[in-house]
């Protein structure tokens, strides 16, 4: 299927479903499916991210609709266009043609002003102190009292968003999934693959083989189908753990090691893996901690002081990583 067949169909679901969602005021399309040219192809590994505007919070997650895995969530009334050209996710979507619907008009305005004000140099700063405020926020969120998947969690994406600061920085889609990937092909471009190692050694994976990573996709394999039939309706993440969402959690990473592209698959093998454990926690399941705990040894982020030199590690690179970033702009 191609993207702008994608597009359409999810313009249909937001006319004739979302719209009828408590406090609707709108919908825009957001991530891959909107970066993406028309003609391209929609990978089999690739959902269509919807964001609906609402009053009243809603979260649908991903379901499958008309042959695409749509993947819906909410936000209550947008601020300015100050407040999105500021925000680097915002941004992102609004400075495309994102709007699927728009009752008061709000959104398409924001959508003009944003895409006439991206690229202007002090909007582009605002975002990547976005981005390097969200690390700060990940790492120095790590609560030693929390649950072993959201201790995981703050230091991973804590770590991860180290990406976005370059992507941001270059005018590029801060993905999330594919996240490593993509700032490779852009440190490549500008010779700077020696930066890559590093963001992949603040990970804890730049030395990790491809055999490696694929036994710990096998183990997520197992604990991914073990889990994916369970409820846990109030899981924030529960869809993403479902027959559906497989291709998106299991076969994009298989995809990735296939590629040899194995390091930059981590991140998200390491989501998944802590996704799954948390909704079985969520479901009063449980099992499967123990090869999750050993990719995180491979880490080197095992246990929580692990966890917090690791994490002390990324604060510590991030004024290379902002002096890198603005080389980029």
């Amino acid at each position: 299927m191609l993207i702008e067949e994608a597009r359409q169909i999810a313009r249909q679901w937001v006319q004739e479903e979302g719209a009828a969602l408590p406090g609707f005021d709108g919908a825009f399309l957001t991530g891959s499916a909107l970066w993406a040219g028309p003609a391209e192809e929609l990978a089999p590994t690739s959902d269509v991210d919807v964001i609906v505007v609402t009053s009243r919070p809603a979260h649908l997650g991903k379901f499958a609709y008309k042959g695409i895995l749509l993947e819906v969530s909410s936000v209550p009334a947008l601020g300015s266009a100050h407040d999105v050209l500021s925000d680097y996710h915002l941004a992102g979507s609004f400075h495309l043609p994102c709007v699927l619907a728009d009752p008061s008009g709000r959104l398409t305005e924001l959508q003009r002003v944003v895409s006439r004000d991206f690229a202007q140099r002090p909007w582009i700063l605002a975002r990547c102190t976005n981005a390097m405020d969200r690390v700060r926020g990940f790492i120095n969120g790590i609560d030693e009292r929390a649950s072993l998947p959201d201790q995981v969690n703050s230091w991973l994406f804590g770590t991860g968003v180290t990406t976005h600061v370059l992507l941001v920085a270059a005018l590029r889609n801060p993905t999330i999934r594919r996240r490593y990937v993509d700032v490779r092909d852009l440190l490549a471009e500008h010779g700077r693959l020696d930066f890559h190692e590093s963001l992949l050694g603040l990970l804890g994976c730049a030395d990790l083989s491809a055999a490696q990573v694929g036994r710990h996709l096998t183990a997520l394999e197992k604990v991914f189908d073990a889990t994916a039939g369970l409820r846990a309706p109030s899981y924030r993440f529960n869809s993403d753990i479902t027959p559906p969402a497989r291709p998106v959690a299991i076969d994009g990473t298989r995809d990735l090691i296939r590629r040899g592209l194995h390091r930059e698959a981590v991140f998200w093998l390491v989501a998944t893996y802590s996704r799954c454990l948390a909704k079985r926690s969520a479901a009063g399941g449980s099992g499967y901690e123990d090869g999750f705990r050993e990719l995180l040894a491979d880490l080197g982020a095992e246990t929580r002081k692990d966890r917090r030199r690791r994490g002390d590690l990324v604060l510590a690179a991030l004024p290379g990583v902002w002096q890198t970033a603005m080389a980029l702009c």
